[in-house]
């Protein structure tokens, strides 16, 4: 599979950036959304492989989107 997105859910926002710190840390992962409440009650962020991560341009590379 190609698309590979980890997602991490909280329920404090503290905690949802904890936890995808920890998870780009030990994943070598790039965060593609920043944690964020706007689709439910929980805390949600996402983050994709570094070599997948899109660049402002559409490329690839590092970015962050939030």
């Amino acid at each position: 599979m190609d698309d590979v997105v980890f997602m991490v859910k909280a329920k404090s926002r503290a905690a949802c950036q904890a936890q995808l710190d920890r998870l780009c840390a030990l994943l070598d992962a790039e965060v593609v959304t920043l944690p964020t409440d706007a689709i439910g009650r929980d805390w949600v962020a996402r983050a994709v492989p570094a070599t997948k991560a899109p660049t402002a341009d559409g490329g690839r590379g590092p970015v962050v989107s939030g």
